[in-house]
């Protein structure tokens, strides 16, 4: 069995003594893991840390073998590391993916957006938000989805302010009624109607934060999520602490 792709590294633990296995995400084989012999060296090593994009050719006798990778580089992608909050940015996204993708399961609008992501939060760009957009593909790819398009009682499209905490559906005003308290506030970068107090970002996060780690994580992996998100989200909030309310 051979195959070859472009992918980029998002995961790397030890092999023997000599060897690396790396898990690579690539547009037609999904999540893939093998072995890089040698992988282990100085030389080596330096091209296989997350977030670098490589040429690759795996093989493997059989298809359920792990197999192995020769890899060459093709992009460094060196800017993750040179910042704490985008290598704190790069460490979130590997550690998700890892986590919930099923080994050579094809997702190919996730990778697309992820190699997008990357180069975003590489090229210093204002790059939270489309983080959040990132977690919020990623819950509906891995089938627990939002639905904001209309409200879950009224069916209304307009004034929608609050997420249902269960059902991950949008809610109006009005349909919240009492229920008000119990709701997550849905802020505007959400398509809410964008009046709640705090930060869209920090609202947001929170939004997809509930759902990865009370839906997603228990029922899809059965383990806690990574720590490396909740590194990130207390990074990329931390600017706004000690700050006063703001309108979202």
């Amino acid at each position: 069995m051979e195959w070859q792709a472009e992918g980029t590294v998002i995961g790397r633990r030890p092999h023997g003594e000599t060897a690396v296995i790396i898990d690579v995400l690539t547009l037609e084989h999904g999540r893939h893991a093998g072995i890089v012999p040698g992988g282990a060296s100085q030389k080596r090593a330096a091209m296989l840390q997350p977030g670098a994009r490589l040429t690759l050719r795996w093989r493997a006798r059989q298809s359920d073998q792990l197999g192995s990778f020769a890899a060459e580089p093709l992009r460094m992608r060196a800017g993750l590391m040179a910042d704490p909050t985008a290598l704190a940015g790069l460490n979130a996204v590997c550690a998700l993916l890892v986590f919930v993708l099923p080994e050579r399961d094809p997702h190919p609008l996730l990778v697309q957006r992820t190699e997008a992501l990357l180069d975003l939060i590489e090229a210093g760009a204002d790059w939270p938000k489309a983080y959040l957009a990132w977690e919020m593909l990623l819950l509906d790819e891995m089938g627990f989805g939002l639905d904001l398009a209309s409200c879950a009682v009224t069916g209304a499209t307009e004034g929608l302010a609050y997420v249902s905490p269960r059902s991950g559906r949008a809610v109006s005003r009005q349909g919240a009624g009492d229920w008000a308290d119990r709701l997550l506030p849905l802020p505007a970068v959400m398509g809410g109607a964008g009046d709640n107090r705090g930060s869209d970002l920090a609202q947001g996060l929170a939004i997809t934060g509930h759902f990865l780690e009370r839906r997603l994580a228990p029922d899809l992996v059965g383990r806690p999520l990574p720590a490396a998100r909740g590194r990130l989200v207390r990074r990329l909030l931390r600017p706004a602490a000690g700050a006063g309310p703001q309108d979202g």
